[in-house]
């Protein structure tokens, strides 16, 4: 029997991953997208719903080694890597870090404004009519129970006006203002007003499904075990466990997983795992004027239709580990701190994977060993506002258009930061 076919078929359906098929459909292309799971599913459904456009912070910052340490010892921490998985992550580790060089950090963040500045652009081109209902561009607050202004947060400062990114410090008047039920204190905010956040990823996802099916897009609910090269041929074979699929392109788009698919292929990307957590507080009772990233205690704030979603945490323990719900409950006690009139009692909770390079960049071009291979992943906390901006410009590589930004920045072989060696 032949295996069923089509032009290109994406492998996962995530954020990400549909984002990119929908801008293929739309060039022309008959698309197919495999993922064992139905949208929205992994960090696609539990992301904190952030859409930021005006934001080109990498994770890693100077002052990052200091802190090793700590993660260690503490397992409660706001990122902690687990004792057992430390000699894998070491390699990795030590890219991050690297990363977080002053001079690598402003070549990182110019590339990440380059991918980010227009994602609100991007989604409403992705979902048209449906935009007014799922997405607000509110703007953010970034906010430190201090008044003095950290290291951390300086360099925040200045890569906005690197950038020209509009951000204004809110008085105490104006943080209690959005945030009534906030505990009392030391505050220090900074509203940035070309942000905003989505009131539910998973309706979204759901949303950008529903108009790639519409387009006459083929949708298969399998994993992918292997991609099997035709010999001497621009053609692909899936393997999965209903069968096989056959394409001459094939775009992995496949998250955390995207570096498994990969390696019986001879292509090494240095992809880690930042598990992630949420809580979801149904009844909180709070009053939230807008999205909030309180950067003293690690967590982010957003309201959402099906209510309040606090997210956060790094956990690096690797692709096979059990979530820790701990980490998902010390989100709980943080947030009972920040707000303690906050209803925490009907809560649910969810843990995730997001697949991290250490410069907190995408990979996004086609493989230099395999002709037709394309490769999209590696989002790190920002698929939510990369992703729709990756699938235009992954799109226009495959289509051989002029792309819209510089793609050698999100080369595996890029020159911001060795990814190798």
């Amino acid at each position: 029997m032949a295996p069923h076919s089509a032009d290109t078929i994406v492998i996962g359906g995530g954020t990400v991953g549909l984002c990119a098929a929908i801008y293929l459909q739309r060039s022309g292309r008959s698309v197919m997208v495999i993922d064992p799971l139905p949208s929205p599913g992994g960090a696609s459904f539990g992301n904190a719903g952030m859409i930021s456009p005006d934001t080109a912070v990498p994770i890693s910052l100077p002052g990052m080694l200091r802190k090793v340490p700590g993660w260690l010892m503490d397992p409660q921490g706001p990122l902690v890597v687990r004792p057992a998985y430390f000699g894998r992550a070491f390699p990795w580790l030590m890219k991050w870090i690297s990363a977080g060089r002053w001079t690598n950090v402003l070549s990182i963040s110019d590339a990440m404004r380059n991918l980010h500045k227009d994602s609100f652009s991007y989604w409403r081109e992705l979902i048209g009519e449906a935009y007014d209902d799922l997405i607000r561009n509110d703007g953010q607050v970034h906010l430190w129970e201090s008044e003095d202004e950290s290291l951390t947060a300086a360099r925040e400062r200045q890569i906005r006006e690197r950038h020209g990114i509009e951000a204004r410090s809110l008085t105490p008047d104006e943080i209690f203002d959005l945030f009534p039920d906030m505990s009392p204190g030391p505050k220090r905010a900074v509203f940035v007003p070309g942000n905003g956040y989505t009131i539910s990823p998973a309706r979204l996802v759901r949303k950008l499904e529903e108009l790639f099916l519409q387009g006459g897009g083929q949708r298969i609910h399998d994993q992918v075990g292997k991609i099997i090269p035709a010999p001497g041929t621009r053609n692909y074979t899936l393997l999965t466990g209903a069968g096989n699929f056959a394409a001459p392109n094939v775009v992995v788009c496949a998250g955390a997983h995207s570096a498994r698919l990969l390696e019986p292929l001879d292509v090494s990307v240095p992809l880690e795992i930042e598990r992630g957590y949420h809580i979801m507080l149904r009844d909180h009772g709070l009053r939230v004027g807008t999205t909030l990233s309180n950067k003293s205690r690690s967590f982010g704030l957003t309201p959402m239709a099906e209510g309040l979603r606090v997210a956060g945490t790094v956990e690096i323990s690797g692709l096979d580990t059990v979530p820790d719900e701990r980490r998902a409950f010390m989100l709980k006690r943080q947030v009972q701190q920040a707000f303690p009139s906050v209803n925490a009692e009907n809560l649910t909770f969810w843990a995730g994977m997001r697949p991290s390079l250490p410069d907190s960049l995408p990979v996004i071009e086609e493989s230099e060993k395999h002709p037709g291979l394309f490769l999209n992943f590696g989002h790190s906390h920002f698929g939510m506002t990369g992703g729709p901006g990756s699938g235009r410009l992954l799109s226009q590589i495959m289509n051989k258009e002029k792309p819209y930004t510089d793609p050698s920045a999100y080369s595996l072989h890029r020159k911001t930061i060795r990814l190798f060696g």
